[in-house]
């Protein structure tokens, strides 16, 4: 996932000043901060992973990158020494289920939830044993499989449908799909409990 050492990442660079936002706290470079003389935006691949660097040659995050939207990448780490890798994003999701498991007492709610959970352009779904995935950016489209793998670690074996049919999807260039990650045909609805009542949802 990682392409090997953490060196391997090509770097996207930020103009002078633009590293304001990311320093504070934001998640997300616009295009227009992107120093596109010593970084092209078109020397990337959709969702390739990358080191974002400062104009001073300061290592801000690791991040996904996709050359052709307003918000051209999006963070997934700063710390220098978690590389986005599968065991960034088991750690990611234990921290959301601690936090879960905190305020439900049964296994149905949002496990994951994009940038809240410091997994932006993911959501994730948990009906019991069945876990339901959106990706809405290029950059964790990418990641599909090793989210899959993340997920049946943490959770331990499950259902896990992907349901990419949002209008988000488009604004990346990426097609609506409805699927299983196994291949299966996707089941018409799951059983839900809340507050005690009992719900049929509907899958698709």
């Amino acid at each position: 996932m990682n392409g090997g050492a953490s060196g391997c990442f090509p770097e996207l660079r930020l103009r002078r000043g633009e590293e304001r936002r990311i320093d504070s706290g934001h998640l997300w470079v616009f295009s227009n901060e992107v120093d596109t003389d010593r970084t092209p935006l078109s020397g990337f691949a959709p969702g390739a992973l990358v080191r974002l660097i400062s104009a001073h040659d300061r290592f801000l995050g690791y991040a996904y990158i996709n050359p052709h939207t307003l918000i051209c990448a999006r963070v997934l780490s700063r710390a220098e020494s978690q590389p986005p890798d599968r065991a960034l994003l088991v750690a990611r999701l234990r921290a959301a289920l601690a936090l879960r498991e905190r305020l439900h007492a049964a296994p149905y709610y949002r496990l994951a939830f994009g940038e809240s959970d410091r997994l932006p352009g993911l959501v994730l779904d948990r009906y019991g044993d069945t876990l339901v995935g959106q990706t809405t950016t290029a950059g964790m489209e990418a990641l599909r499989g090793e989210i899959v793998a993340a997920a049946t670690e943490v959770l331990g074996p499950l259902r896990f449908i992907w349901k990419n049919d949002g209008n988000a999807r488009e604004l990346e260039g990426l097609p609506p799909t409805i699927e299983a990650a196994d291949g299966r045909p996707v089941p018409e609805a799951v059983q839900v409990q809340e507050n005690g009542v009992r719900f049929a949802v509907p899958l698709a």
